[in-house]
This record gives C-alpha cells, structure tokens and sequence, in this order.
C-alpha cells in the first residue's frame, strides 16, 4: 500500500503545464463515505472531545474551539473549526510571513538544500500547554469532522487554505478549488513536512485527477501511521 502512494509521490512531478480544471460535483460514492466516517468518528470520539475541551480550559484562558475563515470548494470561504492550541489573541504575522516564504520559494525538489520544506514552525512560545501534543497527533483536527458532516469538507482531499495564503497563488494553484477540500490527503501521507509549497499543490491536483474509493481507502489507512511516526519523531529522545 504504501508503495502505491510512493509511485504516484514520484510520478506526480512530471506536471508541467497544468491545465485548469473545471468544478467537480463530489461522487455519490465519496460524500456517503463522509457521512459515515464523521458520523462514526464523532459518536466513538465524543468522550476525547470532552477530555480535550477540559484540559484546554484548564491550561488556559479562552475559547476551546479555534474557528478560521477558509477557501474551499469553488473558492468558497467558510469557518473551519480545531482545538485551540495557541494563547488568545495571537498575532498571526509570523505564520503569514512564513507561509508567504513557502509559496515563493524556488520550485525546487526534495534533496536540494536550497528548498523551503513545509516544516510547521518550532518553538513558538504561543502554543499553549499541551499544545504541541495535540498538534503532532493531529488531534486539534478533529472539530472538522464537523465540518464534514455538514459538507464544507471531505475526509480525503486538498487542505483548505487561509485567504491571505489565497492572494498569493499562482494560477494554477487556484485547481486545488475544483473539489471539496479534506481533513487528510495524498500530501499528508507521501513525505508532508518533508515536501516544498508546490510539490504538495502538484499532489493534490494529482489526487483530484485520479480520485477513486480505491485510493481514499488507502489515504485513510496510511494516515495513522503517518501521525504515529511524527509522534515519534517529535518525543524520541
């Protein structure tokens, strides 16, 4: 299976001139398979949701969901929701220089010292206690199963991206918007912090090229054990 992922990693760069792409309705298929899994995933996590919104009241003052304006399908904004991991108030400057940094960056590939990785940003001393934990498990995630069952996003597909993030895309950027946009995707699971700006827009559109249950099924999978290894990685001693 996760050789699979890796063909399709290498064999996704060969896109050169990228066409647009026009608005895709979602597969039967594919928002019945939302339904289910948030409506599981929601029921069975329930308890987890409540342990984390208490701890996040203790070790802090504020909201315990983080709710950020986002651009979806079609170019549609909406309010996407996580755990709060970050202090009240945050200036969100610094992840607006850095992602700016990461959009344009050289189009460069994996192995090139000179290539800006999509690293998340360490050490920030606004993350809020237990913060970091609930980050590299993914768990601040989770509130947007919410936001699948009501259908602004997918299990499986593009993240959606910050409208400031938007006003610097390139054209063919914008084909990321032909589909509803996931909770994981094909960028998650084949090399994600390791990948440049543009190699993970060169995996999404490939994924909405050739999307099929098959290779849902196999995103959803392996994601899991992407989480466990970033977990490792981030507490190994």
């Amino acid at each position: 299976m996760q050789s699979d992922i890796a063909d399709v990693h290498h064999s996704v760069f060969d896109i050169a001139d990228l066409h647009p792409l026009f608005i895709r309705k979602m597969p039967f298929w594919k928002r019945t398979f939302d339904i289910i899994c948030a409506s599981m995933g929601l029921l069975f996590l329930s308890p987890l949701f409540v342990i984390i919104s208490i701890l996040i009241k203790v070790v802090s003052h504020g909201p315990i969901f983080f709710k950020q304006e986002r651009v979806g399908y079609g170019g549609k904004r909406f309010i996407m929701y996580k755990f709060r991991t970050l202090k009240s108030n945050t200036d969100t400057s610094i992840h607006k220089e850095y992602l700016s940094e990461l959009i344009h960056a050289e189009d460069c590939f994996k192995g090139i010292d000179t290539c800006t990785t999509m690293e998340k940003i360490e050490n920030d001393s606004h993350i809020i206690p237990f913060g970091n934990f609930l980050r590299c498990t993914s768990m601040d995630e989770l509130p947007q199963l919410i936001n699948i069952l009501i259908g602004e996003m997918s299990i499986i597909g593009p993240r959606p991206p910050i409208p400031y993030e938007v006003e610097q895309y390139q054209n063919w950027f914008r084909d990321r918007f032909d589909i509803v946009p996931g909770l994981t995707g094909l960028w998650q699971v084949s090399g994600k912090n390791n990948l440049t700006y543009q190699e993970m827009i060169r995996l999404d559109i490939h994924y909405i090229r050739t999307q099929s249950f098959r290779l849902d099924l196999k995103i959803l999978l392996l994601t899991p054990f992407v989480i466990f290894d970033t977990v490792k990685e981030n507490y190994k001693s």
